[in-house]
């Protein structure tokens, strides 16, 4: 009777075993990347109860439908303001193949390219924060402010004191800071006191409040970092409103400082920066801030000689496709002479990969700028992975010294296009983080990005394939377990 008991509870144990195999075989691959797809079944095939929980956790990798659908909405009413105003084609003169992906980002996103804009770099952490806050002091009538992290600390005391004097001055300011990222700081309790006191509307980024029926995967998060004043002054880049070292005791004990660079801009392509923000603002709140938009018609502005060409290109899983990897993959499919890269966590799809390595076969220069350590163990080894075929293939690596963390997420072609934004190159940006890119044509502009890339080589080193052969094993295993880790999305 016994032996029947066992035998019977074995059978129904491969039965069920086999059913989810089969379902995981129909359901996973579904939508998905085929990396993403095998490393799912695989973990399931492995463990099948922490794959089954894992995957029912974070196996959706977009937003609930009905935030897409705001989304798509929001994005319609931006294509019939641009139809209505006839705006003239920004791209005439430019090179074929860049106008293709000036068409593919509008046909994405409903933002159109403008000329006529102006921008300036900044590479200094505080200096960055300051004219922020410069800015803010000139407001008049509204300011926009949108992180992933906002932490009020010694660091940004100024700018959440211009916040303070605008609201006095009855400027109406809005905060947008993100739910997890933003409330596991330090300081956060800390932070919202400030902005309850100050007297700011703020909100949260996708919250996560299953009880209140707020709820999509914990770990798709709002990343962009943008500020906007009155319409007319516009930060974004790759910066948080934290301390350099984010307030966090095992970066303070570890010595670690970030590096990054934001970029000031004037211009039309403004009222495109806000429209992002004006969209995650509804999205989380329900209010629709019709009046603070700048009139369309506003848009085209006289250009000076060294007028940039600017298209902001948000991303994340409230799109339907990945509109940074895509415009990040005909950008370097279009270069003709040099690839300059600069990620901090480089995690990239088997897509970007062919992507760099076949520039270099077309005989480009191609550079990749990354920090010698890392600050996230996981994304550190997966991202040491690709040293081996990047080097081989005739890609430059530059290692930025510790104790800084290059956070800094930017990359030219030739030497007249540049992207800048909070986009990393890795899967987590591509698929499911929220991001934001600015899209630059301008000679001027490129040549102030090759000084800020000058600065990272003359502060750190070249890694060589010579060197990287001498690894030892056991990272080389911890990088190919973590590079499998990887494409869990």
């Amino acid at each position: 009777m016994d032996s029947a008991l066992a035998n019977l509870t074995w059978g129904i144990g491969a039965l069920a075993i086999l059913a989810i195999n089969v379902i995981a075989l129909i359901v996973i691959p579904r939508g998905r990347k085929p990396t993403a797809a095998m490393s799912w079944l695989l973990l399931i095939f492995l463990l099948p109860v922490v794959g089954i929980l894992l995957f029912l956790l974070i196996g959706n990798v977009k937003l609930p439908k009905k935030r897409r659908s705001e989304q798509a909405r929001i994005d319609g009413i931006i294509r019939t303001a641009v139809d209505r105003a006839g705006l003239d084609e920004p791209t005439e003169g430019e090179p074929r193949w860049f106008q293709r992906i000036v068409q593919q980002n509008q046909a994405l996103t409903a933002l159109p390219a403008t000329r006529g804009n102006e921008a300036t770099l900044y590479g200094d952490y505080q200096a960055s924060i300051d004219a922020m806050a410069a800015a803010i002091d000139e407001a008049r009538h509204h300011v926009h402010v949108e992180f992933y992290i906002v932490g009020f600390d010694d660091t940004t005391r100024g700018f959440f004191a211009a916040m303070e004097r605008a609201v006095s001055r009855g400027v109406t300011v809005r905060v947008l800071l993100d739910y997890i990222a933003s409330r596991k700081v330090t300081v956060s309790d800390a932070t919202v006191a400030e902005l309850d006191r100050i007297g700011v509307k703020w909100a949260y980024m996708l919250p996560v409040k299953p009880l209140k029926g707020e709820y999509q995967r914990p770990d798709l998060r709002n990343h962009r970092k943008i500020v906007v004043v009155d319409g007319r002054v516009g930060f974004l880049g790759s910066q948080n409103l934290i301390a350099r070292s984010y307030d966090a005791p095992k970066n303070i004990e570890r010595g670690l400082q970030w590096q990054e660079l934001v970029t000031r801009v004037t211009g039309p392509t403004v009222a495109a920066i806000d429209a992002v923000f004006q969209s995650d603002w509804l999205i989380e709140t329900g209010e629709e801030l019709t009046a603070e938009r700048v009139p369309v018609s506003e848009l085209e502005r006289p250009a000076s000689p060294d007028a940039l060409l600017c298209q902001v290109v948000p991303s994340g899983p409230g799109y339907e496709t990945e509109n940074n990897l895509r415009l990040f993959l005909s950008l370097i499919y279009g270069a003709t002479e040099k690839v300059i890269i600069t990620s901090p966590y480089f995690v990239p799809d088997e897509a970007m990969i062919y992507a760099i390595t076949t520039a270099c076969q077309r005989g480009l220069e191609v550079q990749l700028f990354v920090s010698e350590i890392g600050d996230q163990g996981l994304v550190y080894h997966a991202q040491r992975s690709y040293y081996t075929s990047l080097l081989e293939a005739g890609v430059r690596i530059f290692l930025y010294p510790p104790p800084f963390i290059l956070h800094s997420k930017h990359f030219s072609i030739d030497d007249d296009i540049a992207v800048i934004g909070s986009s990393n190159m890795d899967i987590r940006s591509f698929s499911l983080n929220s991001e934001v890119s600015l899209l630059v044509r301008g000679a001027t502009f490129v040549a102030a990005m090759r000084q800020v890339e000058q600065g990272y080589r003359d502060a750190g080193r070249e890694l060589t394939l010579e060197e990287w052969r001498r690894q030892p094993a056991k990272a080389t295993f911890l990088d190919g377990v973590a590079r499998l880790t990887s494409a869990l999305n």
